[in-house]
This record gives structure tokens, sequence and C-alpha cells, in this order.
């Protein structure tokens, strides 16, 4: 149930068996969600932290229009939440973007973790530092990147992190975001996002279509966007 989180965790570092298994008594049993549901609210009061089984799920904002901002994508084996052991609250909001299934973590189990597994502990200290390093690159993008690098180097991001956990290769990956959810993650109008996406395909470095992103040119598209993986600590590196 959990294999793509420890997939994920083991790019970077070992995983014994016994911490293997305090994880997966710590994540016990598996949720559906509905694409589209937002599982979190802004300010709600958490007893349980998120851990992303399958499926696609975003933070976001949102001002009173209506408008939304989307401050960060979360794949299969990813902690939606992690930080919210020590928040309790958060302030953003959680969303499915597709079906997704998720296993709650309850915050005393992770207190126990933190307490009697001090290894894993720093695992997953990484792990919400790893968040806020993507964060800043978002950040970046959102304010100095045109919309043809950005665009760009959400895509290349995601190749990395799908990859990860078995869900990308050279060619591509799936991809269920609509023009309009790509619009909310780059600070873009939907049309603006279709116009780049365009541009992109006639410049022969990237297709989408029908939930499927083909990479034509993964050298070109990481030279478009200034890709530099290196905000994602890809090193395997004992922590």
């Amino acid at each position: 149930m959990i294999d793509k989180h420890l997939r994920k965790l083991r790019a970077r570092d070992e995983v014994s068996a016994e911490e293997e298994r305090v994880i997966r008594e710590a994540a016990g049993s598996a949720h559906e969600v509905a694409a589209r549901k937002t599982i979190i609210r802004a300010g709600d009061l958490l007893s349980n932290s998120t851990m992303l089984l399958d499926g696609l799920m975003c933070r976001y904002k949102d001002l009173r229009n209506g408008e939304r901002q989307i401050t960060e994508l979360h794949v299969a084996g990813d902690f939606v939440d992690l930080h919210s052991f020590t928040l309790k609250r958060l302030d953003h909001n959680i969303m499915a973007l597709s079906p997704c299934r998720i296993a709650l973590v309850p915050h005393e189990r992770l207190t126990r973790i933190t307490e009697e597994h001090p290894h894993l502990a720093r695992i997953y200290w990484f792990t919400t530092n790893l968040d806020a390093a993507i964060h800043r690159e978002w950040e970046l993008s959102l304010g100095r990147r045109t919309a043809l690098s950005k665009t760009a180097h959400l895509l290349c991001e995601l190749q990395v992190r799908l990859g990860l956990v078995g869900l990308a290769d050279d060619s591509g990956y799936d991809l269920r975001l609509t023009q309009v959810d790509l619009a909310e993650c780059l600070g873009l109008t939907a049309v603006h996002v279709n116009r780049t996406l365009r541009q992109l395909r006639e410049q022969g470095l990237v297709s989408i279509s029908k939930g499927r992103v083909e990479i034509l040119d993964r050298d070109g598209l990481r030279k478009v966007a200034e890709f530099d993986p290196a905000y994602l600590y890809l090193e395997r590196r004992p922590m």
C-alpha cells in the first residue's frame, strides 16, 4: 500500500526493515478520495497527516472572488501535510485533483516515531525541507520566469518527481491536469497556458494529449526551463 512512499524515501537514504514496519503500522488503512474534493480546509484543527498513495493532490489558497493559486502539486508517495504535525492547522487548503487513495497517519504515531526512531524522524524532517525548496522554486517561477520557461519548468519537475516513484520515464508520464489547473499552478490564464503549450509543441519539445505528457526533447525542454534539479536534492545521502 505504501510502496511508492517507501520508494521515494529510499531514493535518498536507507530505510531499514524495522523502520518500514513502523511506517506501515502508522499509515493504517487506505481511503478513497474523489477528484476535486477538498480534504483539508485552512484553519481546520488537525490530528492526522495525509500520505498520498495514488493520484495527484495540490495545496492551494484562494481569494474572495474565487481566484485560486496552487502552491504545490503532490504526487503518489508524498506526505501532503506532514507539517500539520507541528502546526496543527494549515493556512491553505488541500484538494484532490484526480481520484486518489490516501492513508491518514495520526499525529500521536508521528510523536512516537520522533521519540523512538530518530533516523526516521530526520528523514521526515528532510521531506518538509524539500517541500520548502520546491515552494521557493515555484516562487521564482511565479515572479520571474516567462510563461514559456515556467511551464517547461513545471513539466520538467514533474517528470523527475514522478520518475522517483516509477510513474515517469524519459518518454513522459500521465498527468490528469486541465489547462485551468495548469493556469492556477503557473499564475497564468487558461488561454495563455493553451498558447504556451502550443508553442512548446511547435518547438518539438513536449506534447500533451489525453492526459499524457510526451517528452519529445528532454534536453531542449530543460534548456528552455533553465531547469536544474539540484533543488530536489536527488543525491543519496545518509541522514
